[in-house]
């Protein structure tokens, strides 16, 4: 194997941490970067930045490695974050962290990488890239371990980005990985694996969204029209929700609907028009059920779309693919899907993302979807 200057985006946890050393037992020369990208109330208990950066420089300094501290937040506030206030305005739900790989960590930090003279970047995302001979192209693919696999959040990659790109622990099981650290003693082996949203931490969520977004109170109905309760804004509740609808008292016995007396109700609709937000009891309620999804601002990993017909797809990070059918993609980057079987609370603003095996295609943007109940 060619031997490369490889920049590692080192985040202070474990699988970059691995990353990195995996590529300097290849005989890499590696390089860490740490990258900030979030500067609003810093010093805030969910906001983990300097503590993982002492993480990343202590890897660096068992691994014998530099480390440089680089700031992206303007290009995140820019790219990312105003884009993601965006969508939640107009009563979406976007993916933050889509949009920060393509912008931030395969594109900003990429650039910064090449000034440095880096052959290829390295990040410890569980996925993988290979090159298929027979089509002369970069192909991304799933994960070897299937409860960890990062492929959804990385669909918007192009030819470009992948040709440059390593991922040393899509090769491993999460297991692996652990104990690989242990072994080797990283200082960040047992570190807990992050789960907030890209770069801004883990907080309670309507609480970071009050500051940036406007509050406006309106009706919560149920699937009769009867209003059942007020919420605090459309832009703070998403569809599938269970949980802060502060809905009691009022029943749909319509079992053949879904529902049940004691059935939990779920956020199925939004109005922005009348500023309405529509609940309904019971998980499988047809409000809650769609065959069919229509997408735009597509992003195709071949940098062209596949051909119409039967493939797979995701809606939503950890689900099970699901069989579709692709209809064609049209110049704006708009497709449809059409599903064998309905998926649950498609939400426009959640990317779909469509695979042939274990080869991720690309996606894009729900923009919306057919209910059961719509004609």
């Amino acid at each position: 194997m060619m031997k490369h200057r490889v920049v590692v985006g080192l985040s202070g946890g474990v699988d970059s941490a691995v990353t990195a050393h995996l590529l300097k037992q290849q005989g890499h020369e590696v390089v860490g970067i740490f990258m900030k990208n979030w500067e609003d109330d810093d010093d805030d208990a969910y906001c983990s930045s300097r503590q993982d950066f002492l993480d990343a420089a202590a890897v660096a300094d068992v691994l014998g490695i530099e480390i440089e501290h680089v700031n992206f937040a303007a290009e995140y506030k820019d790219r990312v974050f105003a884009e993601f206030l965006r969508e939640y305005s107009a009563g979406r739900t976007p993916n933050p962290d889509v949009l920060c790989n393509a912008e931030i960590k395969f594109k900003a930090f990429l650039d910064h990488a090449v000034r440095l003279g880096a052959e290829k970047i390295a990040t410890g995302h569980y996925a993988r890239v290979r090159f298929n001979a027979a089509t002369q192209r970069h192909e991304l693919l799933k994960g070897l371990d299937p409860a960890k696999d990062q492929s959804y959040f990385l669909h918007r990659l192009n030819q470009a980005q992948l040709a440059r790109t390593l991922f040393p622990v899509g090769e491993l099981r999460k297991t692996e990985v652990r104990r690989l650290a242990a072994e080797i003693g990283l200082p960040n082996a047992r570190k807990k694996d992050s789960t907030g949203i890209c770069f801004i931490g883990e907080r309670p969520f309507r609480e970071f969204l009050n500051r940036y977004l406007q509050t406006k109170p309106g009706p919560i109905k149920d699937a009769r029209g009867r209003t059942i309760g007020q919420h605090v804004g459309l832009s703070f509740y998403t569809l599938g929700q269970r949980q802060g609808l502060g809905i009691g008292g009022i029943k749909d016995k319509g079992t053949a609907r879904g529902g049940g007396d004691h059935a939990p109700w779920f956020v199925a609709r939004k109005d922005m028009a009348t500023n309405t937000l529509w609940a309904v009891q019971g998980h499988d309620h047809p409000w809650l059920l769609s065959r069919a999804l229509v997408a735009g601002d597509a992003a195709w990993t071949a940098g062209a779309p596949p051909p119409p017909g039967a493939l797979a797809a995701k809606t939503r990070y950890r689900q099970q693919d699901a069989g579709c059918v692709l209809s064609a993609s049209d110049a704006s980057g708009q497709f449809r899907l059409r599903f064998g079987e309905a998926q649950w609370a498609v939400t426009p603003g959640q990317s779909a993302v469509l695979y042939d095996g274990e080869v991720c295609l690309g996606g894009g943007v729900i923009a919306s979807k057919t209910d059961l109940e719509q004609k």
